[in-house]
């Protein structure tokens, strides 16, 4: 099974197949995303705890917790509070651990910015009309 668009939850999200997009919760919300050993995601995920035992190609910011289990494969940099990495994991990518709220912040900018994209109102060009007396 595969998924386009976005995700924005609270609560638990296991992914067992294909999400071709960002996953994302507010870091102050109870919020924690599975990534099975069958699941990918091609995108952003921002979460305030992350489990990761399949693959991910994108970025990851995790406020909380970050795990990755035997069988993850990451192909992006990941930003995280507080890790646990099990033998046999992989990242292809840089390790940054950040505290709590700077993380908090820079979801919140983040998540932000894809309201604000996803929200744009695109005026008309305006035409100035001159004329002659």
């Amino acid at each position: 099974m595969e998924f386009h668009g976005d995700i924005y939850f609270s609560g638990i999200l296991e992914v067992e197949g294909v999400v071709v997009g960002n996953i994302l919760a507010h870091p102050d919300t109870v919020a924690e995303v599975r990534i099975r050993e069958a699941g990918e995601v091609r995108g952003l995920i921002c979460v305030p705890v992350v489990v990761v035992n399949g693959k991910v190609e994108g970025d990851i910011y995790s406020s909380n917790h970050l795990e990755l289990a035997a069988k993850a494969r990451v192909i992006g940099n990941v930003f995280y509070h507080l890790m646990e990495m099990v033998l046999g994991c992989r990242v292809q990518g840089q390790l940054t651990h950040k505290g709590s709220a700077e993380i908090a912040q820079i979801l919140t900018a983040q998540q932000g910015a894809e309201v604000m994209h996803q929200h744009a109102v695109l005026l008309p060009e305006r035409s100035e009309e001159h004329t002659s007396e």
